[in-house]
């Protein structure tokens, strides 16, 4: 693919100073000192010197101070859009943050559960607002009928969007697209065409670089708007797969702190780019599980972070994706709620075969010792990997009559008319998500041990501390409320019936 015109983005490139930005200086006010007699020629000509040296020096000093103290308050790396607003750890931005979904056409739920705006209108509005920039990450597209050779009636939203982001450069809004480096059966229509609108496009080989791919799903609109959840740049993701994400807007603290995740792709997206050890200081953050930002977001008190994967793309101060999930699951004191596509206590995708049960002791213990509430929703569909369903049994069976252990597992099979069937690769609940009484954790991985050690992801972890004091609505609350409707839908159903699932999880 042609490359950007714009410099690449060189490992240990310095941050440049922010221009409105000046030092705070007190000068000691001194007595006047007794007028002295005019001093010869040769003593003006070296108390000039003096002076022009002393100015010179006063001026380097300045400019050392604005260096350290942008790079103290972690502005953003060359090629990105503008500093972070923020005072300390806080943030003064008018945050709002919203639930978004993919309900699959057909599919509809009994009762009155909540009905959250839809990723269609959500990108569509996102487009809308873009003034002078969005960036996307993705793992593939495919928007259209053409990449799918299908004459699907449901792929004219992605058509759609797709349009509309097509127009973007034309207005002048800058647009960069990093993505998973095509596979030579991958889809290739999308990627050319905003190339060809004057869209930026870098594929990032992650297979080379960690031998994973690219499986963040995020937008960054004008470094002040966000969109970070399940759903891929696929016209299924809008119609046909379940999907939940969220939208943050007005918010340049957050919005700045992700792009610097989308930086890091974009500078691996150079050919033959190598992965900096350790990267440099204008990736890093201050937001982290330790130090999250403190902000309101919908007029609420929360505490906010990035987390991203894997190790090898976390940035000094970047909280690994892994270590964010398992610190959301050690905290909790009442219960644990997750939704996920898949779940796998092994490397899903090494040979040989090899297990790896970190998140898998994590929800075992919070069980067993501190008797914390589990419930895990699972999706299921014709692409479910037998290998699941047995670890799946095994949480399962911790709770017998005899220790009242509190482990639910539920699979989640979204409903196929016989034409929906015959659409590849979708009806599947393809959520990514865990709740507790304390913390919404939003990802874009599934749970196993490859998306973690090898694979980019990234997720947003949201502790609201005004939660249940003020019974706001919060975004903890609202995601609570959308894991309560599917778990008790019609279309969930208990994992200790294996002919059930077996049954349920297959169209033929």
């Amino acid at each position: 693919m042609p490359r950007d015109r714009r410099a690449a983005l060189a490992p240990g490139a310095r941050l440049p100073s922010p221009p409105a930005m000046k030092p705070y200086v007190a000068y000691e006010q001194l007595e006047p000192l007794e007028k002295l007699e005019e001093p010869p020629a040769l003593a003006r000509k070296y108390s000039r010197c003096v002076l022009l040296v002393g100015i010179l020096v006063t001026i380097l000093s300045c400019l050392l101070f604005i260096h350290l103290f942008s790079v103290w308050l972690g502005s953003a790396p060359p090629g990105g859009r503008g500093s972070v607003r923020t005072v300390g750890s806080s943030c003064r931005d008018p945050c709002w943050i919203v639930l978004v979904e993919s309900i699959p056409e057909g599919m509809t739920y009994s009762g009155d559960g909540p009905v959250n705006p839809s990723t269609f209108d959500t990108w569509m509005s996102l487009i809308g607002s873009a003034k002078q920039s969005l960036d996307i990450a993705a793992f593939y597209w495919t928007m259209t009928n053409e990449d799918t050779h299908t004459q699907e009636p449901s792929a004219a939203q992605g058509e759609q969007i797709l349009e509309e982001l097509l127009e973007l450069p034309k207005s002048g809004v800058s647009v960069r697209v990093a993505v998973n480096t095509p596979s030579s059966k991958s889809p290739l229509h999308d990627l050319q065409a905003l190339e060809q609108s004057g869209a930026a496009v870098r594929a990032v080989d992650m297979h080379r670089l960690t031998s994973g791919v690219l499986h963040t799903k995020l937008w960054i609109v004008d470094s002040t708007h966000l969109y970070i959840g399940s759903a891929n740049m696929d016209w299924r993701s809008l119609t046909q797969v379940k999907e939940l994400g969220v939208a943050v807007y007005n918010c340049s603290c957050l919005a700045q702190d992700l792009s610097k995740v989308f930086e890091a792709y974009w500078a691996l997206g150079i050919p033959n780019a190598s992965i900096p050890v350790p990267w440099p200081d204008n990736y890093s953050t201050t937001f982290n599980m330790e130090t999250p930002l403190e902000l309101r977001l919908n007029e609420t008190g929360a505490s906010v972070y990035f987390s991203s994967a894997p190790p090898a793309l976390c940035a000094p101060g970047r909280t690994e994706d892994l270590h964010a999930l398992l610190s959301v699951i050690d905290a909790a004191k009442e219960f644990v709620h997750i939704a996920v596509m898949s779940y796998q206590p092994t490397m899903e995708f090494s040979h040989p075969q090899r297990f790896w049960p970190v998140i898998d002791n994590h929800l075992r213990k919070a069980v067993y010792e501190r008797k914390v509430q589990v419930r895990l929703l699972v999706g299921c569909w014709r692409h479910s990997k037998a290998a699941m369903f047995p670890f799946l049994k095994s949480l399962a069976a911790l709770a017998d009559n005899k220790t009242h252990y509190s482990m639910e597992v539920r699979l989640f099979v979204v409903p196929a008319s016989a034409a929906q069937a015959k659409i590849p690769y979708a009806r599947v609940n393809h959520n990514k998500y865990m709740v507790t009484e304390k913390v919404a954790y939003i990802g874009t991985s599934n749970w196993s041990g490859d998306y973690f050690v090898r694979t980019a992801g990234s997720a947003l972890v949201v502790n609201e501390s005004e939660d249940r004091a003020s019974g706001t609505d919060t975004v903890r609350g609202q995601l609570q409320a959308v894991f309560e409707r599917d778990w008790s839908s019609q279309y969930s159903t208990d994992i200790d019936n294996v002919e059930q699932w077996q049954r349920m999880c297959s169209f033929h």
